[in-house]
């Protein structure tokens, strides 16, 4: 089979891949796995039934049936869900939006695709521009969407530790200042994978940063704020004319419904919309369907309050006790969990690489997400990049505790050669 370089870079391996691959196989082929990689979020009763309630209405009315099974949407997505979405905003925010400030995706990942080809890559005089990452390590899914190569730049974060064996990766803007040839800056708040949370300081002096340069400043907020507002320290939500922050309906619970927010000025999200059109013709229907009413009623607040939150936070805090339980004297540190449904675990000096780690508690049961493919646009062999694992800790505390158990078993056995 010849494949043209697209067909080459997009049907090879690649850490996003990996991990799906390894989502797909542990819902189907092995439900005894310990599951403590990718990002599903968990179960919570309270939030499933206020989405069974409204996927009750909507198929008790067949007017609102046929628009959920048998219509295109807009590739914009729905002007009633949008409207919704600008209203609620404005009210909580004052930010005056309205429902064309607002644009809806197939899940956050097409979003992704579309938004960072628009602002980087080779440009029509011929000069490349990259997206930069100020705080790295950042999302996996990020490393292969760009269609040129060298596609992503970061700046290596600073680090400090906190004692207890806490730390915390800071944006080192000493390094970022130098940064050239940058078609926009993006950071993900709370970030996945280390669960950090950027300052509002922080996030005023990126923002200084990308108007001085006259390129946006992109904020991935699946986890973050106004919903579903995983977050364990206080921020404020953030955006301006020159800000373009992506939402999602995944971690509030929907991941399967695969419906992203795009929020931005007029003419991003109208040129936006028309490459939406030509990757995906329309939006899907189930996720604003669903969620149109919790923003009328401003339900989706006291969702995230009540419920999303304090579920990430007990479970975070859970997590990290087993960590500190059962990796006694071993030279770890864990990411300060600031918010998402992750913790960041860096093994000092550890002996093998994050990768075949991996693979050892993949034999013993336990999916973990290895380190190394988080540290995109980070040149140079940085040793730092083959110590770290991502772990999910959404699950019940007893699988992980398990789960913990298993990982502390390998790290140890791995530092004892």
């Amino acid at each position: 089979m010849k494949l043209s370089n697209f067909g080459k870079k997009f049907t090879g391996d690649s850490g996003i891949v990996e991990l799906m691959d390894d989502l797909s196989s542990a819902l189907s082929e092995n439900p005894d796995m310990i599951f403590m990689g990718g990002g599903n979020p968990g179960r919570l009763p309270a939030v499933e039934a206020v989405f069974q309630q409204r996927l009750e209405a909507i198929l008790a009315d067949p007017a609102r049936r046929h628009s959920l099974f048998g219509v295109y949407q807009s590739p914009q997505g729905d002007r009633d869900f949008r409207r919704q979405i600008a209203d609620f905003l404005n009210r909580e925010f004052g930010w005056g939006l309205s429902a064309q400030n607002i644009a809806v995706s197939n899940g956050s990942q097409s979003a992704f695709f579309i938004l960072y080809n628009m602002f980087a890559g080779v440009m029509p005089d011929g000069t490349r521009r990259s997206i930069h990452l100020p705080l790295a390590p950042e999302y996996i899914g990020y490393g292969d969407i760009g269609l040129s190569d060298n596609f992503f730049t970061a700046t290596r974060p600073s680090i400090e530790l906190l004692g207890d064996h806490l730390f915390k990766y800071h944006v080192d803007f000493s390094h970022l200042a130098s940064a050239e040839d940058i078609g926009a800056l993006c950071v993900s708040r709370p970030t996945n994978p280390t669960g950090n949370v950027l300052t509002d300081e922080e996030m005023a002096h990126l923002d200084a940063i990308a108007r001085s340069r006259d390129i946006p400043l992109i904020i991935d907020g699946a986890y973050g704020l106004p919903f579903p507002g995983i977050l364990f320290t206080q921020a404020r939500p953030q955006w301006n004319d020159n800000t373009i922050l992506t939402l999602s309906l995944s971690k509030l619970g929907l991941p399967g419904v695969r419906t992203g927010i795009v929020i931005a000025r007029q003419d991003i999200i109208r040129a936006f919309t028309n490459a939406n059109t030509v990757v995906s013709l329309a939006c899907g229907n189930l996720g604003p369907a669903l969620a149109t009413a919790l923003f009328d009623s401003g339900e989706i607040l006291t969702l995230s309050r009540d419920h999303i939150a304090p579920y990430y936070r007990e479970r975070s805090q859970h997590a990290v006790q087993c960590f500190r339980d059962q990796l006694g004297d071993l030279p770890y540190h864990i990411h300060k969990p600031e918010g998402a449904i992750f913790l960041w675990l860096w093994f000092e000096g550890l002996p093998i690489t994050s990768q075949a780690l991996y693979q050892r508690l993949k034999r013993r049961g336990v999916l973990v997400v290895p380190g190394q493919n988080f540290f995109v646009g980070i040149d140079g062999d940085w040793p730092h990049r083959h110590e770290c694992l991502r772990v999910s800790y959404a699950q019940d505390p007893d699988t992980i505790r398990r789960g913990v158990t298993i990982i502390a078993e390998e790290v140890r056995a791995a530092y004892s050669g």
